[in-house]
């Protein structure tokens, strides 16, 4: 026995006290959307014949109508003719032409009903589907939500997890003291000759780049404020040239070379002779 009786307990049936009825909600779920998609094709097998019903009846009457206009057509040419007792014949048969497809167009209003109903159905249907197709992906969800705590809980209190924890605990802890060997050596240590030179040699260039930013600073501001009252509207500031950095290493300064003295000669004196 189905779940359902009718189409109409389908579209007006709780999914919510269904489920909280049922001993397995998932597979009660699975359960209903198999009777909905059975119902769904009968319900389009019963729509496809209406709507076989529907063609055949506009068709009857475009048959109708046109053996009307033929009549017509033959009446009109009796007369034109002068045959009046034709004329009336023709009329009759057109007449009786028209009746019949106002009869046969009579029963399409109530087939148009039906497959008004038959829509309405077939859309609250798939409404109804789709909203248990949705319902089973979140009952899914929650079941392997479920499974996967239970599995986590299951290993976290495994007796291996902790012995795992404690043992990477006590790595930790010889690593510190491995640690604590290597800084115990470089306590009570003085730094080399080379250690503060280099310590020396950095602290000098800060000063040097320190003095250098504020020579420019300073060059920035004389350059922008104007002097000896308002600048011209006209006058563009020219920027000052920024200063080359000064390099790391400072070169060595060579003494300046003195070229040597080189005494005055003297021209030797000769004496004079007297005569």
């Amino acid at each position: 026995m189905g779940v359902f009786s009718r189409l109409g307990d389908i579209i007006n049936a709780n999914l919510n006290a269904l489920l909280d009825r049922a001993h397995d909600p998932e597979k009660m779920i699975r359960l209903i959307i198999q009777e909905m998609e059975d119902t769904l094709v009968e319900v389009r097998s019963s729509t496809v014949k209406l709507i076989a019903e529907k063609k055949e009846l506009e068709r009857r009457i475009a048959t109708h109508e046109r053996r009307r206009d033929d009549w017509q057509r033959k009446a009109e040419l009796a007369v034109s003719k002068g045959r009046e007792d034709l004329a009336r014949e023709a009329l009759k048969e057109m007449t009786a032409a028209a009746d019949a497809a106002e009869a046969v167009r009579a029963d399409l209003p109530a087939l148009e009903e039906s497959l008004a109903k038959a829509g309405d159905d077939i859309a609250g249907l798939q409404a109804k589907i789709a909203d248990a197709r949705s319902r089973e992906q979140a009952l899914t969800l929650r079941r392997r939500s479920a499974v996967n705590r239970i599995k986590v809980r299951e290993r976290f209190n495994d007796d291996r997890i902790a012995d795992a924890v404690a043992r990477f605990e006590q790595a930790e802890r010889n690593l510190d003291e491995l640690e604590g060997r290597v800084e115990s050596y470089d306590l009570g240590r003085r730094q080399s000759l080379a250690e503060e030179i280099q310590a020396l040699e950095t602290d000098d260039r800060v000063e040097r780049e320190l003095a250098a930013l504020k020579a420019r600073l300073a060059t920035g501001s004389a350059t922008a404020a104007p002097v000896g009252g308002a600048a011209s509207p006209t006058s563009v500031p020219t920027p000052s040239p920024t200063p080359p950095l000064t390099s790391s290493v400072t070169p060595p300064v060579t003494p300046p070379v003195t070229p040597p003295v080189t005494p005055p000669v003297t021209p030797p004196v000769t004496p004079t002779s007297n005569g």
